[in-house]
């Protein structure tokens, strides 16, 4: 018993040393979770790392390995005494250089191992850069084809009469002016809620939309959910989102044409972004001519809905 008692013990130390606090800020009124998505978050996982973090960021952090691995077989070099030809006894600089002919397979022959030492660490030298000269092409391809959509969402969602319902309603952009086939939108309401047991959770509920679906999202995209009895919003009010820490999630997915490759973009919604009583201005113009243009600089304009008298 007194085993069994110690290997519990011992495996829920395990657990509870693996598990980290993951810290959420409400601000607001958006639940933010501290470095989600951020680059610094994933040293754990060097891969992820390598992926995420920024283009100049990742330049400076293969220079500063190159520079630090050539600088570590130069000290090598220089520990087994007079071992390459034409070098300088001593010279840190000419053994670094040799070095970087030897890594990056160069050979000058103007230096040369004169050694069983200095051919041995030539050998470990030269299979290093081998497998680096693989690993930093296999990097450097792996972040010039992740896809990525240029989607833009309008700052605010409104909820306004549309065919005699209140809905709520946005848009969306597509930056790219290229064709994301197959796009499909879809929206989730999160909240606080209680259940019967007294216990407050956070239920995802799907906000259903007029379309969710395009054969080919170019240009623009109005997106609509009427707030009919079924809706998870009937009967809402600005405090009640406001008090069970409403969010409103929209993601869209489709196929990049040029890539050929699944995209994605997210956009999340507060209590406040949304505009009760309000309505999009219209971005799409007709012409003298009969042809029609979209005024991109009004994206975001809304404007308060007059009362019918």
């Amino acid at each position: 018993m007194g085993i069994v008692q110690e290997a519990k013990r011992s495996r829920l130390a395990t657990i509870r040393y693996r598990s980290r606090k993951v810290k959420i800020r409400i601000e607001d009124g958006r639940f933010q979770i501290v470095g989600l998505n951020a680059w610094w978050a994933y040293w754990r996982d060097p891969y992820h790392l390598l992926l995420t973090i920024p283009w100049h960021g990742f330049v400076a952090l293969v220079a500063a390995i190159y520079i630090s691995t050539n600088a570590l077989f130069a000290l090598l070099y220089l520990a087994g005494g007079d071992v390459i030809a034409n070098a300088t006894p001593g010279s840190f600089w000419d053994h670094f250089f040799f070095s970087v002919q030897t890594l990056a397979s160069i050979g000058y022959g103007a230096m040369y191992p004169k050694t069983f030492y200095a051919n041995m660490i030539v050998t470990i030298e030269a299979m290093l850069g081998l497998v680096g000269i693989a690993l930093l092409t296999g990097l450097a391809f792996a972040r010039f084809s992740r896809p990525s959509a240029r989607v833009a969402f309008t700052q605010n969602m409104v909820i306004a009469p549309h065919d005699g319902v209140p809905t709520l309603i946005f848009r969306a952009a597509n930056q790219r002016r290229n064709q994301i086939l197959e796009a499909q939108l879809k929206v989730y309401l999160l909240r606080d809620e209680a259940t019967i047991e007294g216990q407050y959770i956070r239920r995802i509920h799907e906000l259903q939309l007029i379309r969710n679906q395009t054969p080919g999202f170019t240009l623009t995209w109005m997106a609509f959910h009427p707030i009919v009895e079924s809706s998870p919003l009937y009967g809402i009010t600005p405090e009640a989102l406001v008090a069970t820490n409403s969010t409103i999630i929209v993601t869209l997915n489709g196929i990049d044409e040029t890539v050929t490759q699944v995209v994605h973009a997210r956009q999340s919604y507060a209590p406040q972004d949304i505009l009760w009583n309000y309505r999009f201005v219209d971005i799409v113009h007709k012409t003298s001519d009969g042809n029609r243009y979209i005024d991109y600089n009004r994206f975001h304009e809304v404007a308060p809905i007059e009362p019918v008298s």
